[in-house]
C-alpha cells in the first residue's frame, strides 16, 4: 500500500487527496486543528515515519517553509519514503515582459514572495539525493467556488484592460490529476520541475467577459489598468507587476496527460455545470 501524507488539506490539497484515494493511495492529511478527517499538524511525526509519499501544499512565510521548519529531520529519516512533492508557484520565474518560460527556464524571482518560493523549492530539493522530488509550479488556481463567476455574481468583478498582459491558470481538477499521476510513476531519486499551467495564457478581462456571458449578464465596464492602479492592494499590485507566459509541453509529456480543461473556456463551463447541479444560479 502506498501511503500519502499531505501537509495542508486546503483547496488544492483536498482535491489531490480525493484523486489519490481513487488511485489506490492510503491518504492522511494535516490541518492546523485536525478537523474534517485530518490530523493536527503538530502530531504528524508518526504519519511521516510511515509515509511512502509526502506532499506539501503549504506556502512559505517570512520565516521559511513551515513544514521543513518543524519536520525536516523526520522527513529525512522516514524509512519508506520514495517520493516528495511540493506545490510551488510560477512566481519563481519573475517578470519576463510577456515572454515564454518553460520547465528549464532558470528562476528569477523579482519580488519577495517569489524569492520565498525559490528558497522553499531549494529546501525541498535537497531531498532529491534520497528519493524522487517533484516541484510543481502552479499558475493561478481556479475551480468551483473560486472562479470569475463568484466576482461577477457579487458585483466585484473588474474587467481590467492592460493590453498584452496575459496570465496562466490551472483548474483544481487538473492539479489533482497531474499530482496523482506524478506520484504514481516509478521514478528513481532525483529532481523534476513540472509546470501546472493551462494551454492558453489569457488577459484577465477575457476571462471576466466569458464568465459574464455564461451567466447571461452584461460584463463589467472596462477599467484601464492605469486608472485602477492607485486603488489596488499591495498583493494586487504585485500580481500585475509581472508578465510572463508559462509553457507546459514538457510537463504533459513527462506525465503522459492532456489537461481536462486546456483553457479557461472549458474550465468555466465545467464549473458552471457543477454549480448549477448544486443549485446555484
Amino acid at each position: 500500500m502506498s501511503r500519502l501524507l499531505i501537509f495542508g488539506l486546503g483547496y488544492s490539497g483536498s482535491a489531490i487527496a480525493d484523486a489519490a484515494r481513487i488511485a489506490g493511495f492510503d491518504v492522511t492529511g494535516t490541518t492546523r486543528a485536525g478537523t474534517a478527517g485530518s490530523i493536527p499538524f503538530d502530531t504528524a511525526k508518526p504519519a511521516i515515519h510511515g509515509a511512502t509519499h509526502v506532499l506539501c501544499t503549504a506556502g512559505p512565510d517570512q520565516s521559511g517553509d513551515p513544514v521543513l521548519a518543524r519536520y525536516a529531520a523526520a522527513i529525512d529519516a522516514a524509512p519508506d519514503l520514495h517520493w516528495i512533492g511540493y506545490l510551488s508557484s510560477t512566481v519563481v520565474y519573475g517578470d519576463r515582459g510577456g515572454a515564454w518560460v518553460d520547465e528549464d527556464t532558470p528562476v528569477a524571482a523579482s519580488q519577495p514572495r517569489g524569492q520565498r518560493r525559490v528558497d522553499a523549492e531549494d529546501a525541498w530539493s535537497r531531498f532529491a539525493g534520497r528519493c524522487a522530488v517533484d516541484i510543481f509550479r502552479l499558475a493561478g488556481i481556479y475551480g468551483p467556488g473560486r472562479s470569475a463567476f463568484d466576482d461577477v455574481r457579487n458585483g466585484q468583478a473588474r474587467r481590467m484592460i492592460k493590453p498584452d498582459h496575459q496570465f496562466g491558470r490551472i483548474h483544481r481538477d487538473d492539479i489533482a490529476r497531474a499530482v496523482t499521476k506524478a506520484m504514481s510513476q516509478d521514478r528513481s531519486a532525483g529532481l523534476r520541475v513540472l509546470n501546472l499551467a493551462d494551454d492558453e495564457p489569457s488577459e484577465s478581462a477575457a476571462v471576466v467577459t466569458e464568465a459574464a456571458a455564461l451567466l447571461g449578464v452584461a460584463p463589467p465596464t472596462p477599467v484601464a489598468f492605469e486608472d485602477a492602479l492607485p486603488t489596488m492592494s499591495p498583493m494586487a499590485r504585485s500580481f500585475w507587476a509581472e508578465n510572463r507566459k508559462v509553457g507546459n509541453a514538457k510537463t504533459k509529456a513527462a506525465l503522459g496527460i492532456e489537461w481536462l480543461y486546456p483553457t479557461y473556456r472549458e474550465g468555466l463551463r465545467a464549473i458552471l455545470n457543477q454549480e448549477r447541479g448544486n443549485g446555484l444560479p
